[in-house]
Formats: C-alpha cells, structure tokens, sequence
C-alpha cells in the first residue's frame, strides 16, 4: 500500500478537517496527502513520506523505533540477506539463549537494590529490544528454510554489543 493510500485509510476514522484542524495546516493540504505525489498525481510529498525520507538519508533505526514507541510498540527490523553461508541450526539458537540470559541479567542487576532507575530501565528496554529483533528475524528466516543467513544475524547483533 502506497502512503497517501495508508493516510486515505487512517482519516477514515475521523475526517480531514479534524487531521487538518489538529495538525495546523489547511484542509486541502490534509487532503493533498492522500493523493499520489506530486510526480505521479495532484497530491504532495505527505508526512510518511518525509519521515521514510529522513529514514533513508540517516538510515537511523531509531527514527522508526520512536514512531512505534508512540504508537505503542516496537520495531523489528527485519533480517538481513545475502553474505557469508553454512552457519547451522545450533548456533543461532545458543545466541537466542544467551541474549534472554543477557536480558536476566539486566534485570537482575538493575533490580539488586530493590528499584529502577530510568537508565536502568532504558539498558532493559534496549537488551529486551534486541532480543526481539533477533528472535524475530531467526523465526522470519526460519519459515524460510533459510538457516544460511543466520550467520550474517549472529554477526549484527555481536557487533552491537
């Protein structure tokens, strides 16, 4: 689905005049963005498409983790392609244990004085982050058969430690 489709969508929950109203922009500015950019239609470049832009010129992962924090959430990248082959089965899950083991640890430390503190909780919340995309791309290539790769994951998640 295109980004002016998306937004299409979403004001159909409410109205263009409300996103327009609360956002400070007029109405057909509002209505501008779920239309085809102005390359391809009458719209204009819309806010998903500035924010995938800025993405891009960054590449910056946080950017998207902190739309999904506002929405509730989390991202997950998903997992990489291509690179060195031959890592087995094995050796991937092990990592998936030790990143929850490294997550107890987190905890347990954290929480040795009977309180958290909020860089605590900010090291939690990156380790439980990183678990997830870990897990999460070992799942994806998993329903793929595509065990080859999970070397090139192994290798992302150790350089970010």
């Amino acid at each position: 689905m295109d980004s002016h489709e998306v937004i299409s969508k979403a004001v159909e929950q409410t109205s263009f005049k409300e996103v327009a109203a609360q956002m400070g922009v007029s109405l057909s500015l509002a209505y501008k963005w779920s239309q085809p950019d102005e390359q391809q239609g009458s719209g204009t470049s819309n806010p998903l498409d500035r924010v995938r832009q800025l993405y891009e010129i960054t590449k910056d992962p946080q950017l998207i983790q902190w739309l999904c924090h506002k929405a509730n959430g989390v991202f997950v990248q998903n997992p990489t392609t291509g690179g060195p082959r031959g890592m087995e089965l094995m050796p991937a899950t092990q990592e998936i244990v030790q990143q929850f083991a490294d997550l107890l640890t987190a905890i347990s430390k954290a929480a040795s004085d009977n309180r958290i503190n909020k860089d605590e909780a900010d090291h939690i919340r990156g380790v439980w982050d990183e678990l997830k995309r870990f897990t999460e791309g070992f799942v994806r290539l998993c329903e793929k058969g595509d065990f080859a790769h999970l070397a090139d994951e192994i290798k992302t998640h150790q350089g970010h430690k």
